[in-house]
């Protein structure tokens, strides 16, 4: 499992990074807002834990932002600020839990895990996908876009079903070759071009609005262009 861990307090930050990798997470580690978001926005996590306060962009607004695209990523939100009123405004902005410092990390791995357990079993029970007018059928494997059945191959269903649930976010080679592909290096083939170049000639060369973008030197996305 991957997080992201957003926190300027570098004792702090050692603290939470060092038991995340002994509980086996893989773990990145941004020091300011922007350079979270950025992280947040670029990649795939399992988790992200946001510090409240933040040089640069503040935790509220990097949730808010994450939110927006679409992202459901589970996000702990941690923070000096106790108050009852500080808890709700954090979870009405877009966390899914509230830890106060100082706090046990015992307690904050418990959280953890609860949130992404929960997370993957709402994910579980998700049989259709949409994005704008392409949709996918997870249960009868069948993906169609303005109501017109579109014939893909098995590769090319999951391909498809990872770039749909992570729509209007940036989907880099790395995250394809790991979640696609399951390759945890790089083969130096030209796989993905070819996968994709299929894909987009299947659910987008036929009408008018192109869904599948390449982001020049990040990677892909799915969204529905303005």
């Amino acid at each position: 499992m991957k997080a992201l861990v957003i926190e300027d307090d570098q004792d702090v930050a050692n603290y939470l990074v060092k038991g995340l990798k002994e509980s086996d997470f893989v773990v990145d580690h941004a020091a300011d807002g922007k350079e979270g978001m950025m992280m947040a926005a670029s990649e795939d996590y399992d988790i992200m834990i946001v510090d409240r306060m933040l040089p640069g962009m503040d935790g509220l607004s990097i949730i808010k932002t994450v939110r927006a695209t679409g992202n459901q990523v589970p996000v702990l939100i941690l923070s000096a600020l106790g108050d009852v009123d500080d808890r709700v405004e954090g979870l009405r902005g877009g966390g899914d839990d509230y830890l106060t410092k100082p706090f046990s990390f015992t307690e904050l791995l418990a959280r953890i895990e609860s949130l992404i357990r929960r997370n993957r079993q709402a994910a579980e029970t998700e049989t259709v996908l949409k994005v704008a007018d392409l949709e996918m059928d997870l249960l009868a494997r069948t993906v169609k876009r303005a109501g017109q059945n579109i014939d893909v191959q098995p590769r090319e269903f999951r391909l498809l079903e990872y770039l749909m649930r992570n729509a209007g976010q940036v989907v880099t080679r790395t995250m394809l070759l790991e979640k696609v592909w399951d390759y945890h290096f790089d083969p130096q083939t030209n796989v993905i071009d070819v996968h994709i170049s299929r894909l987009r000639a299947k659910i987008d060369k036929e009408f008018d609005t192109p869904l599948l973008q390449t982001i020049r030197g990040a990677g892909y996305m799915l969204r529905e262009t303005a």
